[in-house]
């Protein structure tokens, strides 16, 4: 596979979203740049730690360029879901941010996942420009979406199918 090495500078919208039923979903991370289109396969939980330590990194942002304008994380849900035919690019190993105060841009860095740490050098990276407002929307609208899951064991906290779940708190019974 031919490596990639891509920017969309900048980046006009940027989303994330799921396909299949929970339990069954795959997540993609989906970007523009005026018409041209690039998706990426993504996991949940990269979803949720990106969300996560976005606020943190942002934090660190504004106390060292304090003059910002602030920036928002509404968006418009009828935009935010990710739009057929999905063809990603790669599967996600590593996300990272980096802060550009010249041009007021967070830049999401996407790292390819290889499966032999001797290829890192060789993984495809993408990095999309990307207002602080649509960094905090895309992980507003990201835990929207992986919160659609399917619901949590009250007892174990693991999630049930529409069947319900083996819980180990109740010694395996199925309720």
């Amino acid at each position: 596979m031919t490596r990639i090495d891509l920017d969309l500078d900048p980046v006009t919208l940027i989303t994330t979203d799921a396909i299949g039923q929970p339990g069954q979903r795959t997540f993609y991370l989906q970007a523009w740049q005026d018409t041209r289109v690039i998706s990426l396969l993504v996991e949940k939980i990269q979803i949720q730690s990106l969300a996560i330590g976005l606020e943190e990194y942002l934090d660190e942002v504004a106390s060292k360029y304090p003059d910002l304008p602030p920036a928002s994380a509404d968006y418009d849900e009828s935009k935010m879901h990710i739009n057929p035919p999905v063809d990603p690019l790669f599967r996600i190993g590593e996300l990272g941010l980096a802060y550009s105060p010249e041009r007021d841009r967070i830049i999401l860095v996407a790292r390819e996942i290889l499966g032999n740490e001797l290829d890192q050098e060789e993984a495809s990276v993408v990095r999309l420009w990307c207002t602080r407002s649509q960094i905090m929307a895309l992980c507003a609208w990201g835990l929207e979406v992986t919160g659609r899951g399917r619901p949590l064991c009250p007892q174990c906290g693991e999630p049930m199918e529409p069947e319900g779940h083996f819980c180990p708190k109740k010694n395996g019974h199925k309720h």
